[in-house]
Formats: structure tokens, sequence, C-alpha cells
């Protein structure tokens, strides 16, 4: 597979699981199958940023989105949009875009449709995760479960109908 394929794959996973807190460089360069340190470097040659400012940027427009159309909190949409700081996503949030949370969001409601109720919002985003739910993480996800091997399932028992 040629470099840029390889490197495509690593982004269309971070694209897809951009809200996974736990999705880590090591766990996008395994997509791309490349090491840590090498793919840091392949991507930032191909895309100009690298994987953490790419992940950051595509978190931050998902924020503006939800900040402009649903009614929840910033700690909630921090958390849906996967910081796992309420400090560092507003620090972020303030460099690329100029404004704090809050700023963005009494400056831009209003403008086009009515607010989603957060409730509804948090059901669609699936909610905060629990302590009793299995955490599934960006590394789990690529890894499929080991098959069975050849005979390790149990025999099924005899037929026992031909005997008299």
């Amino acid at each position: 597979m040629d470099k840029v394929r390889q490197i495509r794959l690593a982004k269309d996973a971070m694209d897809r699981d951009w809200a996974d807190p736990e999705l880590d460089l090591g766990a996008v360069a395994a997509h791309a199958g490349y090491s840590r340190y090498h793919f840091l470097r392949a991507f930032k040659e191909a895309y100009g940023e690298t994987p953490g400012q790419y992940l950051t940027h595509r978190r931050i427009e998902r924020a503006e989105e939800m900040l402009r159309a649903a009614d929840l909190s910033v700690t909630e949409i921090c958390h849906l949009v996967g910081f796992s700081s309420l400090g560092t996503f507003s620090a972020r949030f303030k460099t690329r875009t100029g404004l704090t949370p809050s700023e963005y969001r009494s400056k831009n409601v209003g403008r086009g449709a009515a607010l989603i109720p957060g409730c509804y919002a948090m059901l669609w985003a699936g909610g905060f995760p629990t302590a009793r739910a299995p955490k599934i993480t960006a590394t789990l996800k690529k890894r499929p479960a080991p098959a069975a091997a050849y005979r390790d399932k149990e025999e099924p028992p005899d037929d026992r109908r031909a005997e008299p």
C-alpha cells in the first residue's frame, strides 16, 4: 500500500472517531501501519499540521456546531467532543476562534433555528459513559478479537437417534 493511502486511512479513522477521548497518536499510527513518530512526520508532511492539531481542529469545529445548535452546557459539550479537561478545551477553543465558548455561544445563538434541547442532544450523542458500561477505546476498535483456533470449540454431542 502506498504512503498516501496509509496516511489517508489514519486520517479517516480520526474523522470517524474524533469524539473518542482515548484516541491517541499510537492508535492512529497503527491504522497507517507506522510507528508513532514516523507517522507524525509523514502526516505533517502530507497535511501541513500534526495529527494532534488536526484532531483538535475537528473537535473545535464540532463544538462550534453544538454551541450554535444545542442547549447543552459548555462542560457537556467539552466532554462530548472528546476533551477531558474544560480548561484545555476553553484555551484551545479561544486560540482557534478568538472567543471563549460562552462568548461564541452568546454571539452566535439566535442565528438560524432554535436550540435543540439538551436532553435530545445527549440522547443523540449517546450520553456520557457510565462506570458499568464497558469502555471501548480506539485501540480496541482497531484490533479484532482473536478468532477461535481449529477444534477449540466444544464438540457437538453425538446424535443418539441412530442407536437402537
